[in-house]
């Protein structure tokens, strides 16, 4: 878990600052049922530090497929584009929900390299967001 040797009172800051859901696909923990883990947006592999400008709160899913990754291609143009970042971008300039609340697209070069790179729109989340919406739970009303 990326959480270990980040100190206690900076990871309750990110997940308060998150809402306690992934800041990349917006699931929350409390539909999913699975705690999310606090992240390096700059790996520290790259050199990222410690700090909160630093951390987000990513769900198991995300941060697997994000890995080390700071950049991807855009599939629409093949252009190496850097990931979303949660602390210096804002999700809705960079993704939104389809019509059936379901699915995320990405409405630019760093959104759909995201929704790329990190799988956001897996077959697993698919299903899960699919019941999610025919509660009124998805799309998240913020």
């Amino acid at each position: 878990m990326t959480s270990l040797n980040i100190p206690m009172p900076l990871q309750q800051l990110v997940r308060r600052r998150a809402g306690n859901r992934c800041e990349y696909c917006q699931t929350p923990e409390s539909l999913s049922g699975i705690a999310c883990e606090v992240d390096h947006i700059i790996p520290r592999a790259h050199g990222g530090p410690t700090t909160a400008e630093n951390l987000c709160l990513a769900c198991v899913s995300c941060n697997g497929h994000k890995q080390a990754k700071t950049h991807a291609t855009d599939p629409k143009t093949g252009a190496e584009t850097p990931l979303f970042h949660p602390r210096q971008q804002h999700w809705r300039d960079h993704f939104a929900w389809n019509e059936n609340g379901a699915t995320i697209v990405g409405v630019t070069a760093c959104g759909r390299a995201t929704v790329d790179a990190l799988m956001l729109n897996n077959p697993l989340i698919m299903v899960a967001r699919s019941m999610w919406v025919s509660i009124g739970q998805n799309p998240p009303k913020d």
